[in-house]
C-alpha cells in the first residue's frame, strides 16, 4: 500500500510576482537541449547563438548565466519579472515544488519563509505537486 505523502492534503501557492526567486545568491538555472531550443526560439535566435550568449557548461550539465550578483540573466530588475516566462525553464516552472522544498513539513515551512507566495493563495493538489516534483528533482 502506498503512503501518502505529509501533504496529502495539497499545499498552496500562489506567486507573487517578487522576484526572488529569480534574483540573489548565484546559483543554477539547469536546461536540457529543448528548454535550450524553446528559449532560443523565444529571443529568435539560433541555438547556437543562444548558447553562446546565454549558456555555461558545468561539467556535464548547462545553466543560464547569470548576473555577477546573481540574478538570472532573463530577470527584468525594472519590471521584476521574467522576460522569458512563456519559454521559462522546467526548474522555474515547477517552484515551489521541488523535493528539496517538500520532503518534509520543516523543508516546506523554510520555503514559506522565504517565498512569499508559498504557503498562501491556491490550495494545489497532493497529485499536482508529486507531477511537478518527478518534472525536476532539486
Amino acid at each position: 500500500m502506498d503512503e501518502k505523502p505529509w501533504f496529502h492534503k495539497g499545499l498552496r501557492f500562489e506567486c507573487s510576482q517578487c522576484g526572488d526567486c529569480c534574483t540573489g545568491a548565484p546559483g543554477y538555472v539547469w536546461v536540457n537541449r529543448e528548454e535550450l531550443e524553446d528559449l532560443a526560439r523565444e529571443l529568435k535566435m539560433t541555438l547556437a547563438d543562444f548558447e553562446q550568449a546565454y549558456v555555461r557548461q558545468v561539467g556535464i550539465r548547462k545553466s543560464l548565466v547569470e548576473y555577477a550578483n546573481g540574478d538570472c540573466v532573463f530577470f527584468d530588475p525594472n519590471a521584476r519579472k521574467c522576460t522569458v516566462y512563456d519559454a521559462r525553464p522546467r526548474q522555474c516552472r515547477t517552484w515551489p515544488f521541488w523535493e528539496s522544498n517538500t520532503r518534509t513539513p520543516e523543508a516546506w515551512k523554510s520555503t514559506c519563509e522565504v517565498c512569499p507566495g508559498s504557503g498562501k493563495g491556491k490550495l494545489h493538489s497532493a497529485e499536482k505537486i508529486l507531477h511537478q516534483i518527478a518534472i525536476v528533482r532539486l
